[in-house]
Order: C-alpha cells, then structure tokens, then sequence
C-alpha cells in the first residue's frame, strides 16, 4: 500500500540516497599535508641549510631556520642538507622622464635550492622559486635604502615560506 503511489517509492529512493551519500562522506578523512602525523615536523626540523653569502641570503637562510624547526633553532643532527643560493634583483618599472630617475620598483629575489640526505647524498627534491616585492623610491636617499631593505626582507620571507612548502611536500611523500 506504502509503495502502491509513486510518492512513496520516490521517498524510498530519496532515503536510500541519502544514507549511502552519509556512508560515503563518512568515509572521507581530510587532514592537513603537514601534519605532524606524518611526521614532517620530525623531518623538517633535521634540515640543515648552507652558509650564506650576502645579507639578503642570510634573511632567507635565517627565516627558513626559523620555520623548519619552528624557533627552535639550527638542526644539530641533520639527516638532509639544503643548497640554497639566492640572488637579487632591483627593477625600476615607472622612471620621471623629466629627471631619468626611478619613482617605484621591484626587488625580486630569487633561490635555486637543493635538497640531499645527508648520508648517500641522494637529492630529495631541487627547484627555483622566486618572490617579488614592490618598491617606491622615495628623493631622500637614506629612505630609499631603507625602502629598498625593507622590500628585500618581505621578499625574503615570502621566499623562505614558498621554499618551506616545496621541501615540506617533498618530506612528507617520504
């Protein structure tokens, strides 16, 4: 009598619907790429990352320390070691024609890196990433080094995220 109509053989259908549409979301599991389950906290930690050249190097060196090992400072038994070299590059994109000289620009830095292990000296992961930060150039020379400075340092510690990302990922497929 229930399925008699076609109302009822509709609801029917609707119900077996949505318990197997529950059933299967309650199957799925999210949880984030870096999570210390898998332990790439563990692994991220025991990086250790080359000497720096230059001072902008020495930013991006400094904030990737900071975020592998999450403050705690330098790995003291590293199992991977991290080839970074970084460049820079100013770039003046609107000039006075009046006078020749840059108004506003960009500080691009750049990093080829190379991740090994430590002991066979195989390499985990390698690339290039790169990050750009925009500039105004002030008349005062001072405040334009200081701009300048302060637009390399932003450009750095994006850098030093993207390069943490790239190494994470790579850690965590391990």
């Amino acid at each position: 009598m229930l399925l008699s109509d076609g109302t009822g053989l509709l609801r029917l259908a609707k119900l077996v619907a949505g318990i197997a549409l529950v059933g299967a979301l309650a199957s799925c599991q999210v949880r984030p790429l870096y999570s210390t389950g898998a332990g790439t906290d563990t692994k991220l930690s025991a990086v250790a990352i080359s000497q720096a050249d230059d001072r902008v190097e020495q930013q991006v060196r400094n904030d990737l320390i900071f975020l592998f090992a999450g403050g705690a400072g330098e790995a003291q038994n590293a199992i991977y070691h991290l080839e970074l070299n970084v460049s820079v590059r100013n770039i003046g994109v609107l000039i006075d024609v009046t006078d020749d000289i840059s108004r506003a620009g960009r500080i691009v830095v750049s990093a080829d890196y190379n991740l090994t292990k430590t002991e066979t000296g195989e390499t985990v992961t390698s690339g290039k990433r790169s990050s750009v930060a925009l500039v105004d150039f002030p008349v005062q020379e001072f405040a334009k080094l200081r701009a300048v400075r302060d637009a390399e340092n932003r450009a750095a510690r994006e850098l030093a995220e993207l390069i943490r990302a790239d190494v994470a990922s790579a850690l965590a497929r391990r």
